[in-house]
């Protein structure tokens, strides 16, 4: 006789599946993990979450001093520490999106193993903590950005500030897009999970966190850098809060598009690496 079933579970099978509306019912628990992502990094530690500070502070003052005293960049006029603060603020939020998000399978692999939920919720849930982390980050930028002003800094907000929280929600698109790929390729090449932290230091690099885009005189070379989808974001990021930097709308446009290309083609690989990772792990 034919067996009959009332309920048939079976994986996801169309990987073109967002899965929107499930993910916002389990926000509560989005929400669990973000507590949980701020207990389990700084439980045991002196400072706390003081590092959302420090980091950025000491990774500036080793710019100023390497690549403003020693190399002698141009910063366009504004004062170094607060250009270079600047440009670190928003990398440091998009490479920690990134990182953070490449070992989603690896890191949750004993809790995906257990329970079902939507397994999106946990990349979700690191970019809103990171996110969190940034925002303290910026605050402490606004305020030294806002003293400089006052003090007769060369330095001034613009109209292109208005652009921050869309320019703040790319970035994070960005690099949870990039993570979630390389969270689901590494289940099959374990390879790339190391060469990850290599690979965003080579990032910045092509990034104008360190330099300004007009001081290169290479046009070629310029083109190069600002075809890098990170690059407008922080270009403008600088034209709103200090003034200065490159405001090219088509490489901001096409920052926008290689971003909602890569958040829509990480979604299919993570949806469709998700349905039998357990096996291959």
């Amino acid at each position: 006789m034919k067996e009959r079933f009332d309920t048939l579970i079976t994986a996801k099978s169309n990987p073109f599946k967002l899965n929107v509306k499930e993910t916002i019912r389990y926000k509560d628990l989005i929400w669990l993990f973000v507590q949980r992502d701020f207990k389990t990094k700084y439980k045991q530690t002196i400072l706390g979450p003081l590092w959302f500070v420090i980091q950025p502070l000491l990774t500036t003052f080793i710019f100023t001093i390497v690549f403003g005293q020693i190399a002698k960049l141009s910063t366009e006029g504004v004062p170094q520490f607060l250009f270079y603060l600047a440009g670190n603020v928003p990398w440091l939020f998009f490479s920690s999106c990134l990182t953070r998000t490449s070992a989603t399978f690896y890191e949750n692999v004993r809790l995906f193993g257990r329970v079902y939920f939507p397994r999106i919720a946990v990349p979700v849930s690191t970019v809103i903590t990171c996110f969190f982390n940034f925002l303290i980050q910026f605050i402490m930028f606004l305020i030294i950005d806002v003293i400089l002003i006052l003090t007769g800094a060369n330095t001034q907000i613009t109209w292109y500030a208005a652009l921050f929280p869309l320019l703040v929600l790319e970035l994070g698109i960005l690099g949870m897009g990039v993570g979630i790929i390389i969270s689901s390729l590494t289940v099959k090449y374990r390879d790339l999970q190391v060469l990850v932290s290599f690979g965003v230091q080579l990032w910045m690099y092509i990034s104008p966190v360190v330099y300004s885009v007009s001081s290169i005189e290479n046009a070629t070379l310029k083109t190069l850098v600002m075809i890098n989808p990170v690059s407008p974001v922080i270009e403008f990021m600088r034209a709103g809060w200090l003034g200065v930097g490159s405001t090219e709308w088509l490489y901001l446009g096409i920052s926008f598009a290689v971003t909602v290309v890569i958040a829509f083609l990480g979604l299919v690989i993570f949806n469709k690496t998700e349905k039998n990772f357990m096996d291959k792990i």
